[in-house]
């Protein structure tokens, strides 16, 4: 059997905000290896860059932008330097987000007997400020990266943008309530931009990876002595799987929802890479 297709970027210009991540950097490595040209959007100017010169080292192009994917005159101006050093924009990933303490309750379920205990945080004692960040660091550092480079897209076929949901889109987990909240609202939002969109040739489509283990989520499920937590073992037993991801096992489903050849007839969906995760009740 002849492959109707094969992964060729040549010629196009893809922007990955948060590129300088675990996940993204490999995102955006790997869309550098298809022949794209590669600008890596960070807050972080000198983790960008670090990651551009690996790319650059095997030949190919790429280059790292300081962006700040919650202020709009920022990633105004990261969008003027992209198009001058690379050109106008075909592959938008949207990468950036995270989660915070300050939006993270310590228990599972609410405990009446610890509503007192100073040291035991609940649902009634989350920080608004740090639920605001956690929510617009996922949801509006979505949007805001799309009204930028969008504008590129427009009639420019073979445009695409890919956004980063996570599996607990469709479950959410405990304890990270923000967290959870602005992931559904990336998945819902990337299924309303595929519509409004449709009529332009850009496709919009999302990935919900399940658990990879990152410096991110490091304290979450690693004790200092590198044992695992309780939490690891909750979430490895419920993922039939039974392991966690590889980041370069999320690469596969991103080349072929960018790839205009092998998704050309895809948007408004989200495919969820987690082990089986999301589709298992525990029981």
């Amino acid at each position: 059997m002849k492959i109707p297709f094969t992964i060729d970027l040549a010629g196009k210009v893809a922007v990955v905000t948060g590129g300088a991540g675990v996940l993204c950097s490999e995102f955006a490595r790997a869309i550098a290896e298809c022949g794209a040209k590669v600008a890596i959007l960070d807050l972080s100017l000198e983790n960008a860059q670090m990651v551009a010169k690996s790319i650059r080292a095997s030949g190919k192009t790429a280059i790292g932008v300081k962006a700040n994917v919650l202020d709009r005159d920022d990633l105004m101006r990261a969008h003027e330097e992209v198009l001058a050093s690379l050109g106008p924009c075909d592959i938008l990933i949207n990468g950036a987000g995270g989660n915070s303490p300050k939006a993270t309750t310590d228990d599972e379920f609410f405990d009446l007997s610890k509503v007192e205990d100073p040291n035991h945080k609940n649902f009634f004692d989350l920080d608004l400020g740090g639920f605001n960040f956690v929510f617009g660091l996922n949801f509006t550092g979505t949007l805001l990266p799309t009204q930028v480079f969008a504008r590129d897209m427009i009639d420019r076929p073979g445009s695409v943008i890919l956004n980063v949901s996570s599996m607990n889109a469709f479950t959410p987990l405990t304890k990270i309530p923000a967290y959870s909240a602005a992931k559904a609202a990336v998945s819902n939002f990337t299924k309303w931009l595929a519509v409004y969109f449709a009529k332009t040739g850009i496709r919009v489509n999302a990935i919900a990876p399940g658990f990879f283990s990152t410096a991110q989520n490091a304290q979450l499920l690693w004790q200092p002595d590198g044992s695992p937590t309780a939490r690891t073992a909750k979430i490895l037993n419920h993922t039939p799987m039974g392991r966690f991801g590889e980041p370069e096992e999320l690469i596969g489903t991103v080349l072929w929802l960018i790839d205009g050849n092998a998704s050309g007839f895809v948007t408004g969906i989200v495919v969820a890479v987690d082990g089986g995760f999301s589709a298992y009740s525990g029981v």
